[in-house]
């Protein structure tokens, strides 16, 4: 066989790993891509019951409301619009989590529309500033910050 001819057979295999690898990335990846809906955009055309989304909205203020069990709590989520999907989480909540703050739920639908939660991540304004560093001055927060980084140098 020519060189020329066992190139082409080296590219045409490389070619072929290559795409097999691609059609495998995907495969595995098919079941973590979660899309991003609006309260507004799960009205108007809801997921699938099940299939793996994230909603994102500001919680109602007042609807908030801890079950009797002490840790699943249910809020409504709405959006620009007058929309609003019902929420429920069963677990921790965020320290940044309030009514009348952003929210992004990582979670399914139920065949009831209401928005099962799994993961819920507390979206802060620019404003924010952590509970350890309130009422502190920028030199005295800054010194703060030098003197937990030292011992990890």
């Amino acid at each position: 066989m020519k060189a020329k001819h066992q190139r082409l057979v080296l590219v045409l295999l490389a070619l072929a790993a290559l795409f097999g690898a691609v059609l495998l990335a995907i495969y595995a990846l098919r079941n973590q891509a979660s899309y991003f809906y609006l309260p507004e955009q799960m009205e108007a055309s809801p997921p699938a019951v099940g299939q793996a989304v994230r909603l994102g909205g500001m919680v109602a203020p007042g609807s908030l409301e801890t079950l009797s069990d002490g840790i699943t709590v249910t809020f409504t989520v709405t959006g620009r619009e007058d929309s609003a999907v019902p929420v429920r989480y069963t677990g921790i909540l965020p320290d940044l989590f309030v009514e009348g703050s952003g929210v992004v739920a990582e979670g399914r639908l139920d065949a009831g529309g209401t928005f099962i939660a799994d993961n819920l991540l507390a979206k802060h304004d620019e404003n924010y500033v952590p509970r350890e560093l309130e009422g502190m001055s920028e030199h005295q927060a800054a010194k703060m910050a030098e003197d937990t980084t030292v011992g990890l140098e």
